[in-house]
């Protein structure tokens, strides 16, 4: 992951905008740069992914006075970078003729500049691309922003004191400096002082026709090609594996697309590590170079006011969940050459998670899929971005492949209803065959947090229950208007936060909880575990 930061404004020198920029330098360790024009200024930090030596170095500048800053991935950028070849754009190690607008690298980012010059603001809807982008237009004198669809790229912005605007990676670069810090809305890229949604990635306008064995036809060569275009990278490439079904196909299928065995690594408790044995058994029958990473105890609670730092959040799950990532991925920075690891998050907003065997019929089916899909910036992804970024590693999530999702979204919800005695059974049965063990491709679902080891959720209730008299936790909770804690665990991670990030408790939207209107999900812990269907999920 890379970080950017962007200011408009005569309020904040340089020398205050890039110590605040400092605070994100793990996510680009390899360089950092500021460039400044009139009242404009950016800032990158670079995690060298394409193109990896100095010439791949942001912002980038064109001969026109344009600078821009991207952290993402643009897929496919070859085949854009010949079509504007074709349309004259000279690049350095091309032969077209016309105006440099830039000359510099194999960066797959490049292309931002010469992609906004010739098709200016209609350019983001036509990327293929994980991205948060900050373009300054020297003609129009103007700082613009975007997002991609899903969040995936972070990216929060913010008003000054001197009516100045700034963006940046992290909120934690904003808040010294911001009277108010949001999220960037996903789909949308701000110009003109406004905010306009370029591309809604929840929003159906019409269900598929396709019959059930079309539909998992379709779910099986679109998710490969998913897979197997963020296998592209000049980076050395790992996975995370839980074991768990998501992961396991990410692994799976580019096991079939490498050369070479891949690269997996997976983590859990000392004791009772549910994922860890159906990892090893999916390392093994896939042929990967497979890790297994151990945390104790004493790992738990004395990483958590540092994870509660990085992913900005005191969402409980979220908290529970970025405790083995975060440790994962410090173990494969300080022991390996990985630098990109895919994921398997977005499959439950997609397909399902348990509490949705609840739902009680299509429609509210669709909504709330829709809605996990429209708030992911706010908890999987943010969880994955940041305990990944935060050790100076890329993350690359298959299962938000734009054209991938729209097409899983638009599939008939009733079809997705779980009527088949398994939940997520179009995404096993799409992948039936010889790709899986068919333990693990019907294996149930369990959740992250509680399969690294459901002692781990123990040791943090108890480490929570410990701290606080039950006077103390009715008196503190009263303190806290918004998102009020209601267990002594979610008041822990309410304090945490507020030592790092006093008064940014909006930047969450709320306790991501199953959805309580629903019979079987009136429940008071996020956890899959206190669900009347976890059953086998847990063995």
């Amino acid at each position: 992951m890379c970080s950017v930061m962007g200011y408009r404004g005569a309020g904040i020198d340089i020398g205050e905008f890039e110590k605040a920029f400092a605070k994100t330098e793990k996510r680009g360790p390899d360089m950092s740069r500021t460039a400044a024009s009139g009242d404009v200024i950016l800032g990158f930090h670079r995690l060298a992914i394409m193109g990896l030596d100095e010439s791949g170095m942001q912002p980038f500048c064109d001969e026109y006075g344009n600078m821009a800053v991207c952290n993402g991935e643009l897929y496919g950028f070859r085949g854009l970078k010949s079509a504007l070849e074709a349309k004259g754009c000279r690049f350095a190690s091309g032969s077209g003729l016309g105006p440099v607008l830039s000359t510099r690298s194999g960066s797959d980012c490049e292309l931002i500049l010469p992609l906004y010059r010739e098709y200016g603001l209609k350019m983001f809807s036509m990327l293929d691309a994980e991205f948060a982008a900050l373009i300054y237009d020297a003609e129009k004198d103007e700082l613009i922003a975007a997002r991609d669809p899903f969040g995936i790229r972070p990216l929060f912005y913010g008003t000054t004191e001197d009516g100045g605007i700034l963006f940046a990676s992290e909120a934690k670069s904003l808040c010294p400096l911001c009277t108010q810090v949001f999220p960037f809305p996903p789909g949308h890229y701000y110009a003109g002082g406004r905010f306009v949604c370029y591309r809604d990635i929840s929003a159906v306008k019409e269900y598929s026709r396709d019959g059930l064995e079309d539909v998992c036809a379709n779910i099986r060569r679109l998710l490969t090609a998913g897979i197997e275009k963020r296998l592209d990278s000049d980076a050395p490439v790992g996975f995370l594996l839980s074991g768990g079904l998501d992961s396991s196909l990410v692994c799976a299928v580019a096991a079939r697309k490498s050369a070479s065995p891949i690269k997996t690594f997976a983590i859990g408790m000392e004791r009772d590590a549910i994922d860890l044995k159906y990892a090893r058994r999916v390392a093994e029958y896939i042929g990967s170079e497979h890790t297994e990473v151990f945390m104790t105890d004493s790992d738990v609670t004395e990483v958590l006011p540092e994870v509660i730092y990085a992913t900005e959040t005191y969402d409980i799950t979220t908290v529970r969940a970025s405790i083995g990532m975060y440790l994962v991925c410090r173990y494969i920075r300080a022991n390996t050459p990985v630098r990109v690891l895919l994921t398997g998050e977005i499959s439950d907003e997609l397909f399902g998670y348990k509490y949705t065997d609840f739902a009680p019929n299509a429609e509210e089916f669709q909504k709330e899929s829709e809605k996990r899909v429209r708030e992911l910036y706010a908890y999987d992804v943010l969880r994955a971005d940041r305990c990944i970024s935060e050790n100076s590693l890329e993350a690359r999530v298959p299962f938000g492949d734009l054209a991938f999702a729209e097409y899983v979204l638009s599939i008939d919800p009733e079809l997705k209803l779980n009527r088949y005695g398994k939940g997520k059974y179009l995404l096993r049965h799409a992948f039936e065959g010889d790709l899986l063990p068919q333990d693990i491709l019907w294996r149930e679902k369990a959740a992250f947090s509680d399969a690294v080891g459901h002692s781990m959720a123990d040791i943090l209730k108890r480490y929570a229950e410990d701290l606080y008299t039950d006077e103390e936790f009715e008196a503190r909770c009263r303190q806290y208007t918004y998102n009020t804690p209601f267990t002594k665990e979610s008041l822990l991670y309410r304090d945490i936060f507020e030592r790092f990030f006093p008064g940014r408790a909006g930047l969450i939207p709320g306790f991501w909880m199953p959805n309580r209107a629903w019979k079987g999900c009136d429940v008071n812990d996020p956890s899959a575990r206190v669900l009347a269907n976890y059953g086998a999920s847990g063995e």
